[in-house]
């Protein structure tokens, strides 16, 4: 069996406050092979997005291991990392906010090119960013144009051609959708397939719209305060949630048809505070299922065939 693409191991970030040690990510291990997509979902702040920044050192992790083409690339230099990055990029949650208003669309998506110094002339880079204007499906006439001056799903689809112009192998989608209209979001949504199938791109796709992933995703990790309490691919975990928390976010889904009843399963209680957290499941508070087991020992993940992973003791 080949090596995945991306093998992270026990991954942790922690942060120091006034109160004490935030534990955004806490002992997180996942795998993305080459052409597939791992959607990673949960709630907001759940520590999704500090995942994908820390897998590619735009934060640096407090511990653990990422592999990236089997090279540990946990501790580069930033001058190796440099090269690294050409085949592990992002795209941002906010189309606006991530691009610089000072510069044009020729700018924004040539800056990757001038940086790395991929073509020896103006010309080339040129003809480079009009070719990845037409790949992200961005008129040509828009090349001079400014962020401001564009729409929401223009703007995104200039951080994917940025995102593209090395021609990466991994790309980290922190939520590239939830910032647009939904009629654009399925646009996007389709680009980024239709660019996964030509060139043979990864995806960590974190997002907390279930439905969403579940259409574009092809294995899905369920992620709560800081840990990943399920992994299954994206049918098997529609099919068959095992975890609590994974079965209350599924049973929030709306339906579009009036004749089908899904009970709809609330949690209760209070969320745990990420800040000095104990050895214990950090959703026992919220959990109908919880006993003095789950108060005093965090349940590890557990193989539970057909590539279904569940941390759970009930389960």
């Amino acid at each position: 069996m080949s090596e995945p693409l991306l093998q992270v191991e026990h991954l942790k970030k922690y942060f120091k406050t006034g109160k004490g040690i935030l534990q955004a990510v806490d002992d997180v291990s996942l795998s993305v092979d080459s052409g597939r997509t791992l959607g990673l979902v949960g709630e907001s702040g759940c520590g999704k997005s500090t995942t994908g920044k820390t897998i590619i050192r735009l934060i640096e992790p407090t511990a653990g291991t990422i592999r990236f083409q089997g090279q540990d690339i946990t501790k580069l230099s930033r001058g190796k990392m440099k090269s690294v990055r050409q085949n592990l990029q992002i795209i941002f949650q906010d189309p606006f906010s991530s691009l610089d208003p000072r510069k044009t669309v020729e700018q924004l998506i040539g800056e990757p090119l001038k940086w790395n110094r991929i073509f020896g002339t103006r010309a080339e880079d040129k003809a480079h960013i009009l070719h990845l204007m037409d790949v992200v499906g961005l008129s040509r006439r828009l090349v001079n144009t400014y962020p401001h001056e564009l729409d929401g799903g223009r703007r995104q689809r200039i951080g994917i051609a940025r995102a593209l112009a090395l021609d990466p192998k991994l790309i980290v989608c922190d939520e590239p959708v939830s910032a647009l209209d939904v009629s654009v979001q399925a646009q996007v949504l389709n680009l980024l397939k239709e660019l996964q199938k030509e060139y043979g791109i990864a995806y960590l796709f974190i997002t907390h719209d279930l439905s969403v992933v579940n259409h574009f995703s092809d294995d899905i990790a369920v992620m709560y305060l800081g840990k990943i309490v399920e992994v299954a691919p994206s049918k098997e975990l529609f099919r068959d949630p095992i975890h609590p928390y994974t079965k209350a976010l599924l049973s929030a889904i709306p339906i579009p048809d009036i004749d089908v009843r899904m009970e709809q399963i609330p949690l209760k209680g209070e969320i745990t505070s990420p800040i000095n957290m104990k050895d214990d499941c950090h959703f026992a508070a919220r959990c109908p299922y919880a006993d003095e087991s789950c108060l005093h020992c965090c349940p590890d993940l557990t193989d539970r065939g057909s590539g279904h992973f569940v941390a759970c003791h009930k389960f």
